[in-house]
């Protein structure tokens, strides 16, 4: 087992590497993505237009991978255990994402949000509220843009993954394969509804905290989560050649493909959605369980891309906002500001793996030792 690996630090079974490789990918995609949100007027000329669905694929890959660790486990642990090991997971680096978004935060002001009058004590608040995962109240958006974490605003996703970890340690890892499978299907069909006949035709809901996001974006959390679970149990690995740079390359196109429809049809964007959800993404999951790596570059690199993908996620949109307000207060087209944008993804990428080395793991070590969730010798094991 790989030492001081993040993406073999919790579990005692060996992790599929070509995942870990696709995690890292998607996870780039949603920096360049970002990115681009800089330039775009709506969301018909965004360049990246559907990086919003990586999101997406990691509620597959999570669903997957915790099926993977701990459906077998349930006999030998507790649901407050299980909570206990994902906070463990996962909370550290919420916490940092929440302090580096609060110290940039009087960095990043321009046209798009005032942060000049904004009090200290609402930032510090909301660094509070955003490290504990709470979202924001209008009172306390100190952004202005309605988001439910202002200084980090893709914990929201965190959020909504903390919930779906919940139900599957309260109820659904009870649930029988066929119980799953109904599970899985209805909410397909409440997600296929909402992505189809909504308004805005796409499944982009959830970063905000209102009447209208927090169910549609528990619902979009739940169902390619439970397509994860479900496909645990039921789909067995195949042999498939060459499964990450195909893999990686479906990935990719399916989240750069251009606004699919018009402002009149957006019914056929939410029908791209849909079938990216519920078809494309476990068909992508299903290649990195079936292929295997052969050679030692490839297997650093699905490993590096693996053990940094989740701190990139949390620590790049603080360096998002800053880029923006950038561009913004020169206005900068992108010809003009690339050098920046690739500022922000290598650099986001580097203090990804020192938080990674530095931080992530060290607390998490440390939180194992000190909470003692059951299992915890084994987990210890792992890392050695």
């Amino acid at each position: 087992m790989i030492k001081n690996s993040i993406s073999a630090f919790s579990d005692t079974k060996p992790h599929y590497p070509i995942l870990d490789g696709l995690r890292g990918v998607a996870a780039i995609m949603v920096v360049w993505y970002h990115v681009f949100e800089g330039y775009a007027s709506s969301r018909f000329d965004q360049i990246i237009n559907h990086g919003y669905l990586a999101v997406d694929f990691f509620y597959i890959l999570s669903g997957f991978v915790i099926a993977y660790a701990y459906d077998s486990r349930w006999s030998k642990m507790s649901t407050k255990d299980f909570c206990i090991r994902r906070v463990i997971r996962l909370q550290p680096m919420v916490v940092l994402g929440a302090i580096i978004g609060a110290a940039l935060f009087y960095t990043q002001g321009c046209e798009w949000w005032d942060v000049s009058k904004v009090a200290v004590s609402s930032v510090l608040i909301s660094m509070l509220l955003n490290m504990f995962l709470i979202p924001s109240t209008p009172a306390f958006e100190v952004r202005g843009l309605g988001e439910g974490f202002p200084l980090n605003g893709p914990a929201w996703s965190l959020f909504f993954e903390y919930l779906g970890n919940l139900f599957y340690g309260l109820f659904i890892h009870k649930f029988s394969t066929k119980v799953l499978a109904w599970w899985t299907a209805i909410l397909g069909v409440g997600l296929a509804c909402v992505s189809i006949l909504g308004p805005n035709g796409d499944v982009a809901y959830g970063w905000q905290f209102n009447q209208v996001h927090f169910p549609l974006g528990l619902l979009r959390m739940m169902f390619p989560f439970s397509i994860g679970l479900l496909m645990f149990r039921v789909v067995r690995a195949g042999k498939i050649k060459a499964a990450y740079p195909l893999g990686s390359l479906l990935l990719i196109i399916a989240l750069c493909i251009p606004r699919v429809g018009t402002e009149a049809s957006t019914w056929m964007n939410g029908l791209y959605d849909i079938a990216i959800i519920s078809l494309l993404f476990p068909f992508i999951v299903y290649m990195g369980i079936s292929g295997t790596i052969k050679s030692q570059a490839g297997t650093k690199l699905c490993k590096f891309l693996g053990d940094i993908s989740y701190p990139l996620y949390i620590v790049h949109y603080p360096f998002i906002y800053l880029y923006i307000a950038w561009v913004k207060n020169n206005n900068l087209p992108f010809s003009q500001s690339w050098p920046g944008a690739l500022g922000v993804l290598f650099g986001s990428m580097l203090l990804a793996y020192v938080s990674m080395r530095a931080y992530d793991l060290p607390v998490r070590k440390y939180l194992l030792t000190l909470l003692k969730p059951k299992a915890k010798k084994e987990s210890l094991k792992t890392v050695a």
